[in-house]
């Protein structure tokens, strides 16, 4: 079954419970936090969280563009994030691990994140803890970028080695997801879609959440 994860980053920031509601039949909401550091833009933070919890029971599928992760674990969490996934570039190796123990301590999800850059590979390490990968098809930072066609190699790895290690593990993709690219990267192996501009610039974006789990 494909899962579609609406990312509030195309919401309308003045009117985020309107927008919330909008997207209520999708299965995940993604909320991507972005300190400035690990990417050069910089978007919302834990009481931001903390408010579209109170507004939704949805699932919140937590991106954490930010560096050394491990930091802010304990806080997402409490904010009421149900997933938290953190970038393997975003800090050595031993930083990740202690990530995803704290996510373990705290009841979160644990998922890892890949910039264009990484390699499928990489996750190897982590992958049978997991609930969850993302791949990102853009370079994260910033929304309505095109989506990288490059990356279906990187998906299709990555959904070989989740059958081989971690079958229960989820495989999500990020970045230029619409009506065009959907069917490509659920062909390489994803199962939860990412969608923005694809979503909140449509007339009906029920509609468009349906078009999109195909």
């Amino acid at each position: 079954m494909i899962k579609v994860s609406p990312s509030l980053l195309s919401a309308d920031f003045a009117n985020l419970e309107r927008d919330i509601a909008r997207v209520s039949s999708a299965d995940y909401l993604h909320v991507d936090v972005m300190d400035g550091a690990f990417v050069p833009n910089i978007t919302i933070g834990v009481p931001v969280v903390q408010s579209i919890r109170k507004c939704t029971d949805m699932f919140l599928d937590v991106h954490l563009m930010i560096e050394k992760p491990a930091r802010y674990i304990e806080a997402f969490a409490k904010a009421g994030a149900d997933l938290l996934s953190v970038h393997l570039e975003a800090d050595h190796p031993t930083g990740i691990a202690q990530a995803l123990r704290l996510m373990g301590q705290c009841g979160v999800k644990k998922a890892v994140a890949l910039r264009p850059i990484t390699k499928a590979e990489a996750i190897l390490p982590y992958l049978p803890e997991l609930d969850l990968v993302l791949v990102m098809t853009v370079e994260p930072g910033f929304g309505g970028q095109a989506f990288m066609e490059g990356q279906l190699d990187t998906v299709r790895k990555v959904r070989a080695l989740i059958e081989q290690y971690n079958p229960a593990c989820e495989l999500e993709v990020d970045g230029g997801i619409g009506p065009k690219t959907a069917p490509l990267v659920t062909a390489a192996g994803a199962n939860v879609l990412v969608a923005g501009s694809a979503v909140y610039g449509a007339a009906d974006p029920a509609a468009a959440i349906a078009a999109l789990r195909g």
